[in-house]
């Protein structure tokens, strides 16, 4: 990499913090003293509103630009390159094209898996498609999964895509701006839908009464975090909450996460939320929830060896907050938080642990930047 492109913002661990986080429980808990010294590298920059990363076999990455493209970017660095055949986008609001996933046996069937905003401008819901990469081009495209309510709302598209250790293909949708849809069981909106890689029903989804097949969980305002726990497998999720609320759950089959019926947060005007309670019996509190809003995006376990000290923490992103949230856990209960990279470089958009054991984020920008986070050399 040239040295233009190797600005690094050297930070240490005590910089960053802003006092207490609210948790699941409503309780002040102390924030968390890094040790690592860490720098920040650009990996790229100059993208178009970068949305979500994946990392291919031999160490490139594919990263989605919100307007419509799909990039190839080398490991070691040097231009972008745009992939061809990539589907057509509804760029409205806050669609367009969005996260990306490899199959977990891409290496054998070149599958990679886009959602993004589809059908025409004015009459849009999210899709998630599938294609082969043969070099940098997308062949025999197939439709997976596509929401059948569309909708001239630009707002809360989701998605965040992620496999589980089964090999089945979750989907987490937004509400798309009509909250009432996320409690509509016959809906795509508001939800977790459970599919097989091909888009096919898994046999033993719960399959709600009267609902649709591909519901796993409801009551979601906007997904746009998921990861699988690296040890118990499970599906960990996160979702902006309105003025206020953003919270983190823990995905069970069958489970009702009480948008728009309650919340930690107000509505924009600022009246209560649905009861204006922040709990009902038969819904699923949240293990974690940030008031304020730190309008969290991207999501990620630590599992590698360059940062020993943040072994197995949960890493997210904010966009409205503009800093990385570092958050140790004690099983499935958040113990501490830290606030790193706080207004250093911008609305944070996602969060991936690559290959090499580095984190790598993106920034939401019309300038926006793939960054790496590597140890300072002592």
């Amino acid at each position: 990499m040239g040295s233009k492109h190797r600005v690094m913002a050297i930070l240490t661990g005590v910089l960053l913090g802003l006092g207490a986080a609210c948790g699941g429980g409503g309780q002040s808990v102390p924030m968390a003293v890094s040790k690592p010294k860490v720098r920040v590298v650009p990996v790229a920059t100059g993208l178009s509103r970068p949305w979500g990363l994946a990392f291919l076999p031999n160490g490139d990455m594919l990263v989605t630009e919100r307007p419509g493209t799909l990039k190839r970017i080398p490991k070691n660095g040097g231009s972008p390159q745009a992939i061809t055949g990539v589907p057509e986008v509804v760029a409205q609001g806050q669609g367009g094209l969005l996260d990306v996933v490899l199959h977990p046996e891409f290496e054998q069937n070149r599958w990679v898996y886009l959602s993004l905003a589809a059908g025409q401008p004015g009459q849009a819901g999210t899709r998630v498609v599938r294609g082969q990469l043969q070099g940098n081009q997308l062949q025999n495209l197939e439709t997976i999964v596509d929401m059948p309510l569309k909708t001239g709302s630009g707002q809360h598209f989701g998605s965040r895509l992620v496999f589980d250790p089964q090999g089945k293909l979750y989907v987490g949708t937004g509400d798309r701006g009509q909250p009432q849809r996320a409690q509509d069981l016959g809906d795509h909106a508001g939800k977790v839908l459970r599919l097989e890689a091909d888009g096919s029903i898994p046999g033993d989804n719960p399959r709600p009464a009267g609902g649709r097949p591909e519901v796993y969980s409801w009551g979601h305002r906007n997904i746009q975090g998921m990861v699988v726990h690296p040890e118990t497998g499970r599906i960990w999720l996160h979702e902006h909450g309105p003025r206020g609320g953003d919270e983190i759950n823990i995905v069970q089959a069958g489970g009702n996460y009480g948008w728009p019926l309650v919340s930690f947060g107000v509505e924009y005007s600022g009246q209560p939320v649905g009861t204006g309670l922040t709990s009902l019996p038969g819904l699923i509190p949240p293990i974690w929830h940030w008031t304020p809003s730190i309008a969290p995006s991207g999501m990620a376990f630590y599992t590698g060896t360059v940062f020993p000290e943040w072994q197995d923490n949960l890493f997210v992103g904010a966009l409205a907050g503009q800093h990385l949230a570092r958050l140790e856990l004690n099983g499935e209960t958040v113990v501490r938080e830290e606030r790193l990279l706080q207004g250093t470089v911008g609305r944070i958009r996602d969060v991936r642990q690559g290959p090499d054991g580095f984190l790598y984020l993106l920034t939401d920008s019309e300038q926006g930047q793939l960054l790496r986070l590597e140890r300072e050399p002592i």
